[in-house]
């Protein structure tokens, strides 16, 4: 029982976030590359072809689709 709360919790909170990344898609962007940045400096850059693919994704789900 508890399992299933915890992922109703889950899905109601990225229902939430894939809301707030839709009306600032800007803010979604900036956030994601600083925070890649971030990482692929720290870890010098061991995962920076799976980060500029997370990135990219990100960067894809935020762009506005047609009709939308």
């Amino acid at each position: 029982m508890a399992l299933m709360k915890r992922l109703a919790i889950l899905a109601g909170a990225a229902g939430v976030v894939q809301s707030y990344a839709r009306k600032n898609p800007e803010k979604v962007n900036q956030v994601v590359g600083k925070a890649a940045t971030f990482v692929d400096e720290k870890t010098k850059g061991k995962y920076h072809s799976q980060l500029s693919g997370a990135v990219r994704k990100v960067g894809d789900a935020t762009r506005p689709r047609p009709g939308h």
